[in-house]
C-alpha cells in the first residue's frame, strides 16, 4: 500500500495537517498515512528537531507532507538544534534538489491580491528553486571575532556544474509542457557563483532544450518585474537563496501566502517532500483560523508528482476551485471560515 508520511511540525502545521489528513482519507483511503514529530515539538520531546528514525520513515515513505516547522519559543537553542536546521537536514536526507513552487492566482480571489486584478488575473508561474546547494549549505560559515575585537559573519554561496544542470533540466523540461519560456535568474554581474550558473544554463540550453525559450535576468530585476508585470513569466529557475525571496514575493501576488503548496523533488524513485510555502505563523497558531489550502494544495501535488494519480489530483484541485467560487474563506483572504469550515467546505465540493 502506498504511504504518506506526514510531519505537522509546529504552530499551524498541526492545525492545517490535520485537513490533509482529512481530505486524504476521503478521497484517497488506499493511501496509508503515518505521522511523527518535526521541529521544535520534536526537539522539546525527543531532543532533536529530526531524529533519525523520522529521517529513515521520511527515506521510506512514498510522500512526505509537512506543515511548517519553529517559532520563538525555541529562538535562544544553538543553531544545530533549529528546526530549521531539522528541515534542511531533512531536505539533504531526502535528496530533494528541486523545489517547485508554483503562484497561481484562483479567479475568485484577484481582488484579493496586493496588485490591481488587470495584473493578476489568469497568473500561473512555476518557480524552480534549487533546494540543497547554494549559500545555506556552502562551507565555510561561521562568525569569528578579529583581532580589533570586531565579530564578523561569514556564508559561502557554492554551486557545481551538476549541481545547477540538474535543477536547470528540471525548469526546461516543466517549460516543455507548459507555455515554453524559462527565465534563469542569478547575479551574473557581481558574484562568481552567478557568472558559472548562467554559463551553465546557457551551455545546456544549446546542447538540449534549444526548443525552448531561454530568457537570463538578474535575480534584482526579477523582483522588480515580479510586481511589475507578473504575468510575462512562466517558469522561473534560480538558486537556493534568490528562489527563497523570489517565491515569497511571487506567493503575495496571489492573494496569500496561505494559499500556496510546494513540492521538493529529487533522483528517481527517491520520496518528494511537499509543504505549504507559509510559516509556522505563531501569532495565530491553535486558534484555529489559518488557511488549509496551501497545506491542501500541497497533498495535490504529492498526488501527481510523488503517486502518479493525475486524475484524483484534477479533482481535488477542482474542489478548491469550486469551493473558493462559491465563497468559501479564511480570514487571510477575506473571509471569516475556520481553519475546519474550509476544510469542510473543499469535503462537500469532493
Amino acid at each position: 500500500m502506498p504511504n504518506l508520511l506526514l510531519l505537522p511540525g509546529d504552530g499551524i502545521g498541526p492545525e492545517v495537517c490535520a485537513e490533509v489528513r482529512r481530505v486524504a482519507e476521503r478521497l484517497t483511503n488506499d493511501i496509508a498515512i503515518d505521522e511523527r514529530l518535526f521541529g521544535g515539538i520534536s526537539l522539546d520531546t525527543h531532543g532533536a528537531p529530526l531524529t533519525d528514525e523520522t529521517l529513515a520513515a521520511a527515506k521510506a515513505a512514498d510522500a512526505v507532507l509537512m506543515g511548517a516547522v519553529g517559532g520563538p519559543k525555541w529562538d535562544g537553542v544553538p543553531r544545530a538544534l533549529r528546526a530549521e536546521t531539522g528541515l534542511l537536514k531533512l531536505r539533504s536526507g531526502m535528496q530533494v534538489f528541486a523545489n517547485l513552487r508554483p503562484a497561481i492566482c484562483f479567479p475568485a480571489l484577484a481582488d484579493a491580491s496586493s496588485l490591481k486584478r488587470e495584473l493578476v488575473e489568469g497568473l500561473d508561474i512555476m518557480i524552480v528553486r534549487e533546494l540543497t546547494g547554494g549559500v545555506y549549505f556552502g562551507q565555510p560559515r561561521g562568525i569569528e571575532t578579529l583581532p580589533d575585537g570586531q565579530r564578523r559573519g561569514f556564508d559561502t554561496q557554492v554551486y557545481t556544474t551538476s549541481e545547477i544542470e540538474r535543477i536547470a533540466r528540471v525548469a526546461f523540461e516543466l517549460a516543455r509542457k507548459r507555455r515554453n519560456l524559462v527565465h534563469s535568474a542569478e547575479k551574473s554581474n557581481v558574484m562568481e557563483s552567478g557568472l558559472l550558473w548562467r554559463e551553465v544554463v546557457t551551455d545546456l540550453h544549446k546542447r538540449e532544450y534549444a526548443d525552448v525559450e531561454l530568457r537570463h535576468i538578474l535575480a534584482d530585476a526579477a523582483a522588480m518585474h515580479i510586481v511589475r508585470d507578473p504575468r510575462q513569466f512562466d517558469v522561473l529557475v534560480t538558486d537556493n537563496l534568490f528562489g527563497d525571496i523570489l517565491s515569497d514575493e511571487a506567493a503575495q501576488l496571489t492573494g496569500s501566502l496561505g494559499m500556496l503548496p510546494s513540492a521538493a523533488i529529487g533522483a528517481p524513485g527517491m520520496p518528494g517532500l511537499y509543504e505549504p510555502i507559509h510559516g509556522s505563523a505563531p501569532d495565530i497558531a491553535g486558534q484555529g483560523i489559518a488557511n488549509p489550502l496551501a497545506a491542501i494544495l500541497s497533498y495535490e501535488m504529492a498526488l501527481r508528482w510523488s503517486f502518479g494519480r493525475h486524475e484524483t489530483a484534477d479533482r481535488l484541485s477542482a474542489a478548491v476551485t469550486r469551493a473558493l467560487d462559491k465563497g468559501a474563506r479564511t480570514r487571510d483572504i477575506g473571509g471569516s471560515l475556520t481553519t475546519r469550515q474550509m476544510g469542510d467546505a473543499v469535503l462537500a465540493e469532493l
